[in-house]
């Protein structure tokens, strides 16, 4: 017998009968899901696809694939790993079982949509509620927004599935519209709607803008419809810069702060102005001065008769980052960005507020590693239940960081972070004197932090 050389034990493996379970860390999400309402909001609203003497509810089987996405499942067989673990997530449904599920949604798409967003809506009432001064809309004023942030991405799809075109960057795919509510600098961000288009669908088409922006402004708690006035501030790139839209933001009265393309007439106004006409950008609330960086506003340098009244342009000159190319907008060896807005205040301010509109890029490559990379159905309204299922995930995550996890860094980590470190946590369950008992290993790392994000969510009150 030669001894072993390895810097890793070497223990002998075999398979048998335990209590031991894997991603224990997940009930952190089940108990969210719990406090907030989720399971019975998802239940009623899914009873009218419920057949008669089935044994599983449609909202929990919904819920539960939604909590294998958020553990990082891409598709509706990575169910088997709750599947698999009873004594955690109870009874959950059979892959066949699921794939009728969604395809009877599928058969009537828009009823089937509207109900799973009215639980979210529902959901995220109590959330926010519950998350008192640290949720979103707290204290939000004219001054003060909740920020609103639009945004498109490209899906690519790996075979021909329907309503996938090709889109204007040589792929194949779809070309999904988001509309994300921002936590601010403290929190991370939750998915409000997403609008699944074709790959061909065009970057500023301002039916798609209004649509999802819509559909974002019906999921705010306490606020029905679009009358929230400019307590609300909606944040866009140059896509959504044109008239429609404009002129849509202005009529609802909502704040707005859109990147605007910039033209001949611009670029020529901007070589007008004095060097006293710039100011030095910021980087932060203190304002701490940016780098290399500059702002000024051409609103009376410029003709916006034909734009909707009070809107401001301001431009921001900036080094580009080493290796980038310069457009033929660019100036002086400085890359030029423009924005419009109808706010007020100190131009400096305002480019600072609309800079940060780059969260929403880490959303996006959140829901990506959130079941959104590759779409796994072939039906487009099979696709879109579960683009539904993705933002659900992703509220999930986003709720239990503000609720469970407010004072720690946890609050600010991206998926993949809180899988590896939290979700992924293995447990053994027992059971003494009739209850069920989760013993998660003490010499983990993370493991006080779950105890503490259990231990506030077990705090709060059980919803009626």
């Amino acid at each position: 017998m030669s001894k072993s050389t390895s810097p890793y034990p070497n223990p002998a493996v075999d398979t048998a009968e335990t209590a031991l379970v894997s991603h224990a860390g997940t009930t952190v999400l089940v108990r969210t899901a719990e406090k907030i309402g989720l399971t019975s909001t998802l239940s009623t609203a899914l009873a009218p696809w419920r057949p008669r003497l089935a044994v599983h509810d449609p909202g929990k089987i919904l819920l539960d694939v939604a909590v294998s996405i958020a553990v990082g499942g891409d598709c509706l067989a990575d169910l088997n790993q709750l599947r698999a673990e009873p004594g955690l997530f109870g009874a959950v449904a059979s892959d066949p079982t699921v794939s009728r599920l969604v395809t009877r949604l599928a058969d009537d798409p828009t009823r089937a949509l509207a109900a799973i967003t009215d639980a979210r809506a529902q959901a995220r009432a109590r959330a926010w509620n519950l998350a008192g001064d640290l949720s979103p809309d707290h204290g939000i004023s004219d001054e003060r927004p909740l920020v609103i942030d639009l945004d498109a991405t490209l899906v690519t799809a790996h075979s021909d599935k329907q309503s996938a075109a090709p889109n204007f960057k040589r792929g194949f795919g779809f070309h999904p519209l988001c509309a994300f509510a921002d936590h601010g600098t403290n929190g991370t961000g939750e998915p409000l709607a997403i609008v699944l288009r074709p790959g061909n669908a065009g970057s500023n088409t301002a039916a798609d803008h209004i649509t999802v922006l819509r559909a974002a402004l019906a999921q705010l708690p306490g606020k029905p419809g679009y009358r929230v006035g400019r307590r609300v501030l909606v944040r866009a790139d140059a896509g959504g810069g044109t008239h429609e839209f404009l002129d849509h933001l202005a009529k609802r009265r909502l704040s707005y702060s859109i990147g605007f393309g910039l033209t001949d007439t611009i670029t020529a106004a901007v070589d007008e102005v004095p060097d006293p006409g710039w100011i030095p950008a910021i980087d932060d609330d203190t304002g701490r001065l940016r780098d290399g960086a500059k702002v000024c506003e051409l609103t009376g340098m410029v003709d916006l008769s034909g734009w909707p009244a009070g809107m401001r342009l301001i431009v921001r000159a900036e080094r580009p980052h080493p290796g980038a190319q310069l457009r033929f907008t660019d100036r002086d060896g400085l890359r030029l960005t423009g924005f419009v807005t109808g706010s007020r205040g100190p131009i400096e301010r305002l480019e600072l507020r609309h800079r940060r509109r780059a969260r929403c890029e880490d959303r996006i490559r959140n829901l990506k590693d959130t079941g959104l990379r590759n779409l796994p159905l072939h039906g487009f309204d099979q696709n879109r239940i579960w683009v539904a299922l993705v933002q659900l995930a992703a509220d999930l995550i986003a709720w239990t960081q503000m609720l469970a996890l407010t004072d720690h860094p946890a609050r600010r980590w991206e998926p993949k972070r809180l899988r590896h470190r939290l979700f992924r946590i293995a447990g053994k369950i027992t059971r003494h004197a009739r209850r069920l008992r989760l013993h998660l290993p003490g010499g983990a790392p993370h493991t006080a932090l779950l105890m503490t994000a259990l231990t506030r969510l077990g705090a709060l009150p059980v919803p009626t």
